[in-house]
Formats: structure tokens, C-alpha cells, sequence
């Protein structure tokens, strides 16, 4: 089919109705877990539950972006992101109205699904309609501000809607901005046909999505029963799956995941980098949601606002973060970003039952821009050290570990709060029922407005506690793994001048060594 024109005087208006598919995708990363206490009230589930109505969502984006954008290139980029966009409509829809959790999951996994044709693609048609590179630059800075956007102001949106609507108006919200920006660009994006032959590989697809699911399902379903036949069946599943998978993709001659790139231990630090920010920013949200409106009693209005620092920091720095980047290089940012990331986690576990705003909004803050500042510089680093043709691989890989830390963010923290609460709640609540022990035990303090007028102070402050405790245990794991990824960064990341591209630095050196004469004795 040939491609019609672009429209020269929409070009702005078509940059917002393709943003706002990257808006609504990282929106609903982050409004979700504001909602949880009042999922959690509605349909009885515990912590467990709530994890997989977080990571579904997650899971399936990190588990098909690569092969989004091949699909987008094989069968059009125009094509592929409208469908993307009115099934994630249409899936927001199922979600509001789910009675149950088995179908708010399955319609969470399916707007997942959804959503993974939409961040890739999005980039693919920017390209197209600003085919100035200097323009086009300027285009991916709006885009990427927008998903910024999202992702920092979906906790605050969440509290007010919840406290005014009930939760189903967190999905309710998707529904105006995605049938209006799906009728228009039908109207007003212009038609492109394929843009390349990839082949897909639909085996590296499957081991790839059917290795991390059970990954996933061992780390969060483990916080009940680490040795139960299901939690270990699927750690063999994973690990046989990832070798395999592995071994699939060396041999493919159009690989999903080019496993050679691996061999530069810049992509590894990079990827690191991108997997544990996301790992404490998910994680540390997941924990304080419950923190802050199950042991605090705090509304989910008054919750979402305790974000504001979080939020301010993370549309401050996600700027900063690429100007630092362009001006001294990956390295610093990413060194200093990882460190802050790590002393605003550490901070968190000074947070007690009743703790005030005021002696934690600070570490929000660090967070933040620890996170913040380490996203672009690892995207900027792992670019830079693969060649240009695979440009596109590498950005499909960093997209993939960030969504991947976001999903294992949350599975590991809500597995050490219950296996916390497992662990110590019938020892120290001996007197209470079983039913009530269990429903605490998987983190449904709603429980306890339904026992005996005498034990419901006693099983509350037991149950805080323990709950703030997890939250700790959660937050030291979360601030290791990025002080991990901060040192990876300061010892395997090469050092480069602040006005050349770090692609440039080794490459060059190896050439003037490779052209030295030798010395003739």
C-alpha cells in the first residue's frame, strides 16, 4: 500500500494523540496501586492478590515490546497502534467493570498485552511524521516528558479518583482519551505500509514470556510456600526456560534478543541499571500504598498526596537527567543516581506506625530523582555501545528490563511483607481465629473491623507493625540491589568527555592503537 502524505498542518496535534497512548500505558502503571487497599476491601484478597494485579499488567508489557515493534514493521505501524489503542480501551473497560479478581487479572493481563504495541510503535510513527532529525529529536523529548508525566502524576490522580468515584474510575478514566485519540488518527494519521523485513520468531516469544511469567509466579506465590510443588515446578520452569531461550536466540538468524550484544559489559551494567531503579521505585510504591492507607488509616485522597515528592521529583529529573547525560556523559548521573536512589530507600526504613509526612517526604524526593536520573543515562549508555543498525534491539532491551524491574519490584517486595507476616503474626496473635490469622497473615488488615470489639486493638497494632516491618525488609532489599547497580556502573562503565558521545571514545581508541606503527628494532 503506499504511503499517503503527512499532513503538514497537524503535525503538533498528532504528536499529543500518539503521546497519549505512551500516557495511558505508564498511567496505568502507576494509578493502579493507589486503588489497592479498596481492591483489596471489595473483592477480599490479600497482598499475594494484589501482586498479580500489578505485575499482569507489567508482565505483559516487558514480555512483548520486542516483539511489538517487529510487528509494527512487518504489518504497519498505523495499523498496529490503533488496534493497540482500542483493545487498551476496550480492556480499561472490562476492568471497571469486574466483579470478580480472576477477571479484573485477566482483563489487566489483556490491557498489558494491549499496551505493549503502543510504547514502541509510538516511537515508530514520531520518526515518521518528523522526518527532520533535529525536529524529531525535539518530538521523542515531548513524548518522553508526556510518559514521565504519567508515571509521576498516576498515584495523585489515583487518591482523588478513588476517594470520589471508588476504584473502577481509575479505568473508567482511560476511556475518553482512548476512543477520542483512536478516532482521530484513523482520521489524521496517514497511512504507511511495512516498513521492514524482520522475521519473527515466535518459539524466542514464547520461551521468552513463558520463562519470566514463571519467574514472576515462583516470587510472588513463594511468600506463602517456598517449598510447595507449584512455587518450585515453576523456578525449574523458569531456568530451564531462560537456558533454553538463550540457546534459541544464538541460533536464530533473525533473533528476537540479539544475546551476542550481552558479551559488552556496558549492556549488562546499563540493563542492571534500568531493572533495579524500577525494581526500588515499583517496589517502594507497592509497599507505601499499603503503609499509608492500611497502617496510617490515611484515605486514598490523602495517600495520593504524600506522593507529591516523589511525583515533583520525577518530572524535575527525568529532564535533568538526559541534559547531565548529554553534558558529562552516562557515567555521573547514573553513579549519582543509583546513590540517591539507594540512601532514599534506606531512609524508608525509619518509617514507623503513625510516622508524620514530614520525616519521610524527603526520602520520596531521593527516590525520585535517584530513579529519574538513572533512566536516560542507561538508555544513552547501552545505545552507545552497540552499532547503529541494532540501535533498535538495544532500545527494545532497555525497555524490556525497565518494565522487567517494575514487575519483580513488586513480586519481591509483597513476597518478603507476607512471608514476614506468615512468619510472625500466629506466635504473637495466638488468641485470634484461624480464618482471621490467615486473612492477616496475606495482608487484608479489613479483617480486623470484622472480630470482636476487645481484639481489634490488639490485632491492629500487632499487624501495623509487622506490616511496617515487611515494608523495611522490602526497602533494604530494594536499596541493595541499587547500590548493586550503582557500583557496576562507577567500575564497568567506560569514563567519556563531556562533549563526545561515549560511543565515540572506545572505538576511536582502539583505531589510533590499531593505526600506531610499530617500533623497529
Amino acid at each position: 500500500m503506499p504511503n499517503s502524505p503527512v499532513p503538514e498542518r497537524h503535525p503538533r496535534l498528532l504528536l499529543a494523540l500518539i503521546s497519549s497512548g505512551a500516557f495511558l500505558v505508564q498511567l496505568d502503571a502507576t494509578i493502579v496501586a493507589i486503588a489497592l487497599p479498596a481492591m483489596q476491601a471489595h473483592l477480599g484478597v490479600g497482598v499475594g492478590d494484589l501482586q498479580w494485579i500489578v505485575a499482569g499488567y507489567t508482565l505483559m508489557l516487558a514480555g512483548l515490546l520486542l516483539t511489538a515493534g517487529t510487528l509494527g514493521d512487518r504489518f504497519g505501524h498505523r495499523r498496529l497502534f490503533l488496534g493497540g489503542l482500542v483493545a487498551f480501551t476496550a480492556a480499561s473497560a472490562l476492568c471497571a467493570l469486574a466483579p470478580t479478581f480472576e477477571v479484573l487479572l485477566a482483563a489487566r493481563i489483556l490491557q498489558g498485552a494491549a499496551g505493549s504495541a503502543l510504547v514502541p510503535v509510538s516511537l515508530a510513527l514520531i520518526s515518521t511524521v518528523f522526518p527532520d532529525p533535529r525536529a524529531r529529536a525535539k518530538a521523542i523529548g515531548t513524548w518522553a516528558g508526556i510518559g514521565g508525566l504519567a508515571l509521576a502524576v498516576g498515584p495523585l490522580l489515583g487518591g482523588v479518583l478513588v476517594e470520589a468515584f471508588g476504584w473502577p474510575s481509575i479505568f473508567w478514566v482511560n476511556i475518553p482519551v482512548g476512543v477520542a485519540a483512536a478516532l482521530a488518527l484513523r482520521r489524521l494519521l496517514p497511512t504507511h505500509g511495512p516498513q521492514g523485513t524482520r522475521s519473527l520468531d515466535p518459539l524466542g516469544q514464547l520461551l521468552f514470556a513463558a520463562s519470566i511469567a514463571a519467574l514472576t509466579y515462583a516470587l510472588i506465590e513463594g511468600g506463602r510456600d517456598w517449598t510447595a510443588t507449584p512455587v518450585v515446578a515453576a523456578l525449574v520452569i523458569a531456568a530451564a526456560g531462560l537456558v533454553v531461550f538463550v540457546r534459541w536466540e544464538l541460533r536464530h538468524p533473525d533473533p528476537m534478543v540479539p544475546i551476542r550484544l550481552f558479551r559488552s559489559p556496558v549492556v549488562l551494567v546499563a540493563g542492571a541499571v534500568n531493572l533495579f531503579g524500577l525494581l526500588g521505585l515499583y517496589g517502594g510504591i507497592f509497599l507505601l500504598t499499603l503503609y499509608l492507607q492500611q497502617v496510617n488509616r490515611l484515605s486514598a485522597a490523602a495517600a495520593g498526596l504524600r506522593f507529591l515528592a516523589l511525583n515533583l521529583a520525577i518530572m524535575i529529573f527525568s529532564y535533568l537527567a538526559s541534559v547531565l547525560a548529554a553534558k558529562l556523559g552516562p557515567r555521573p548521573p547514573i553513579v549519582a543516581g543509583s546513590a540517591l536512589t539507594t540512601i532514599g530507600l534506606l531512609a524508608l526504613t525509619g518509617l514507623g506506625v503513625g510516622t508524620g509526612y514530614g520525616q519521610y517526604w524527603w526520602a520520596l524526593a531521593l527516590l525520585g530523582s535517584g530513579v529519574s536520573l538513572v533512566g536516560a543515562p542507561a538508555t544513552v549508555a547501552l545505545l552507545s555501545a552497540v552499532p547503529p543498525e541494532q540501535a533498535g534491539a538495544a532500545s527494545g532491551i532497555s525497555n524490556t528490563f525497565r518494565q522487567l524491574g517494575s514487575v519483580f519490584g513488586v513480586a519481591v517486595c509483597g513476597t518478603l511483607l507476607v512471608s514476614h507476616l506468615r512468619a510472625e503474626l500466629p506466635a504473637r496473635l495466638p488468641t485470634l481465629p484461624t480464618a482471621a490469622i490467615d486473612a492477616l497473615s496475606s495482608g487484608d488488615l479489613s479483617i480486623i473491623d470484622r472480630l470482636p470489639i476487645d481484639l481489634r486493638q490488639p490485632a491492629f497494632d500487632v499487624s501495623a507493625r509487622l506490616l511496617v516491618e515487611g515494608l523495611h525488609l522490602g526497602a533494604l532489599v530494594a536499596a541493595a540491589c541499587a547500590l548493586l547497580a550503582g557500583m557496576s556502573a562507577l567500575l564497568f562503565l567506560p569514563r567519556s568527555d563531556a562533549n563526545r558521545p561515549l560511543s565515540q571514545s572506545q572505538p576511536q581508541v582502539r583505531a589510533r592503537r590499531s593505526r600506531t606503527p610499530r617500533r623497529r628494532v
